[in-house]
């Protein structure tokens, strides 16, 4: 169970789940651990058919809080993320003489977060050495395939991209191949969604051209960045008449690229309304009306008068 998990919901039938060869952690609790042969927890034991052992080890995502009170006695040492996995890993009884596996579920430190995932300001991180007794550790947690610290402890990373941070990621599948104690080979194969996640870039016009989006995964989800100096009427509704899964639309121009600071004038006597809205329309956009707006809105605001001077 992860972070995110109901640790109790997810290992409610892990005893009947065994049975079918898929193992769930039991919950991380003083009650769990008492239950435990010596108050370890066990790993599940596979042999090679030449005598090779090789035990896996679950460990849920903990907090120290939840270690403490597994491990009262010990609860002054577990000050942090770290204190906290060692002493569970310490409990663990590792035969260091046998393969080990740890399925884990930890921000180990040095690894790479996206920004769909959460961050606590590095109090949730965990030292790599941490994991020093086993032969490879299969990370859960972080949404990026990589290697932390050694080939052998590692994060799969999510099968699809959860956000557009995650665009440019490559996912895929790791295979782990054992052989002798400390013979570890490790392998990886793509995975290509059905519709990818992707971020395009580029004017209205650019995107609405036939010749650049014909032949492209125009069903793919996207983020589009529309380059125009101008907002596009209902730009939305109408990009998504060639790209259906259209996620996210936003504008990279001067108005977008500095956020100025909306203030009151301090006289506005001989200040006409046409040079106040030009003043505003140029604090929000970053740059003055053309003459075309401007002549627009001048006709505006003299027909607005000239209605409430007939009313």
């Amino acid at each position: 169970s992860g972070n995110h998990d109901s640790a109790a919901k997810l290992a409610f039938a892990s005893s009947l789940i065994d049975l079918s060869g898929i193992h769930i952690s039991p919950v991380y609790d003083s009650a769990q651990i008492a239950m435990m042969e010596d108050g370890l927890v066990r790993p599940y034991k596979l042999e090679d058919g030449k005598g090779q052992m090789v035990n896996i080890y679950m460990l849920p995502f903990v907090k120290p809080a939840m270690v403490r009170a597994v491990f009262p006695d010990e609860a002054d040492d577990i000050k942090d993320y770290t204190d906290a996995c060692r002493v569970a890993v310490e409990h663990m009884d590792v035969d260091e003489k046998v393969t080990n596996i740890l399925v884990a579920h930890q921000f180990v430190t040095g690894a790479v977060r996206s920004e769909s995932e959460e961050n606590v300001g590095g109090l949730d991180n965990v030292d790599v050495s941490v994991f020093d007794s086993f032969d490879y550790v299969a990370l859960g947690h972080l949404h990026s395939p990589q290697k932390v610290g050694r080939d052998t402890l590692r994060y799969c990373g999510t099968p699809l991209k959860y956000s557009f941070s995650e665009a440019h990621q490559h996912k895929s599948i790791t295979f782990v191949d054992l052989g002798e104690k400390g013979c570890v080979d490790i392998s990886t194969a793509p995975l290509t969604p059905l519709h990818d996640l992707r971020e395009v870039r580029g004017s209205y016009l650019e995107l609405t051209d036939r010749r650049n989006y014909e032949g492209t995964a125009v069903d793919d989800y996207l983020h589009i960045t529309l380059t125009d100096e101008q907002d596009v009427p209902d730009a939305l509704a109408k990009l998504r008449l060639i790209y259906p899964n259209l996620m996210r639309l936003d504008y990279d121009n001067r108005r977008t690229r500095e956020d100025q600071q909306i203030t009151a004038p301090g006289r506005v006597e001989n200040i006409t309304p046409l040079q106040h809205l030009a003043a505003f329309y140029e604090l929000q956009n970053n740059q003055p009306l053309t003459d075309e707006q401007a002549a627009f809105c001048q006709q505006l605001i003299e027909d607005i008068w000239k209605e409430g001077e007939d009313a």
